[in-house]
């Protein structure tokens, strides 16, 4: 597989968590932000991008949520994956700025008979709990993110230093990069925060996300999932990870209950069978 994607982006890392943790062997495609040419071929223009090898032909799946449901469904199910994409069809709509955006139906159902279903999840109340924290992930945390890591200049600094080391740029392509992209995340950091109405402090709302999902996930086992992570544990986990390194994730893991839960996550996804 191939997972075309651009760095420090929460939906690539949702993915990446759940590829690692079934072990599934990818190929990374690292997309310039500015030139984008590396999904030319695409007419879906977000990332990040999956193309599968089945058989003869190649399958494409977008929006990060619907490639880990159909990902998922295929490896519990067996139904061919060019099948499966079907089951989550693109559909045109208007977001709250009036920009026509692509949705996708059903892109927290797994596509599953009784019998998967009842073998991976035991009963309708796990199976709803997943997809809601799984929406929650989308619809609320992953937003909490570039006001939080761009909140300051420093930040947005420190944040595009470790972009431009590790992404694809040359020599003065990677300094424009690092100095106006971080002037521009940072201001942009502050629109978001007025869109999703976030407190004066975004760190406030960061902490209690994160506290609200420990609480969620409850004293009495290791995940959601129970004793393994499940898709709501994966995608909770892929979406704090892109703060590794900089200085929100070290507040969010000194300010809140969410490090052993964090740390668990981080060692089953290391030990997951090859």
């Amino acid at each position: 597989m191939r997972r075309i994607s651009a760095r420090s982006a929460p939906p690539r890392s949702k993915v990446r968590a759940f590829l690692d943790f079934h072990a599934l062997p990818y190929q990374v495609v690292e997309v310039n932000p500015v030139l984008r040419a590396e999904i030319k071929f695409s007419s879906y223009r977000k990332v990040p991008i999956l193309l599968a090898q089945e058989g003869d032909s190649l399958q494409q799946l977008n929006d990060s949520s619907v490639i880990i449901s159909a990902l998922k469904t295929y490896l519990v199910s067996g139904q061919p994956l060019e099948d499966i994409i079907t089951y989550y069809p693109p559909m045109k709509a208007m977001n709250d700025q009036g920009k026509e955006v692509t949705e996708f139906c059903n892109k927290y159902w797994l596509m599953l008979d009784e019998k998967e279903a009842q073998r991976m999840y035991g009963g309708k109340e796990a199976r709803t709990e997943e997809m809601k924290w799984r929406q929650w992930a989308d619809d609320w945390l992953v937003h909490l993110i570039s006001p939080n890591v761009y909140r300051t200049p420093t930040e947005a600094l420190a944040s595009f230093d470790y972009i431009v080391r590790e992404g694809k740029f040359g020599a003065v392509e990677g300094a424009m990069a690092k100095y106006l992209g971080a002037a521009a995340m940072y201001l942009i950091s502050k629109r978001l925060k007025s869109r999703h109405h976030l407190q004066d402090d975004v760190r406030e709302d960061l902490y209690e996300a994160a506290n609200k999902w420990v609480a969620a996930v409850g004293k009495d086992r290791p995940f959601m999932g129970g004793q393994e992570p499940n898709l709501a544990d994966l995608a909770v986990y892929g979406v704090l990870r892109v703060m590794e390194g900089l200085e929100a994730f070290d507040d969010l893991m000194q300010h809140t209950r969410i490090q052993p839960w964090y740390l668990r996550v981080e060692k089953a996804i290391a030990e997951a069978p090859q």
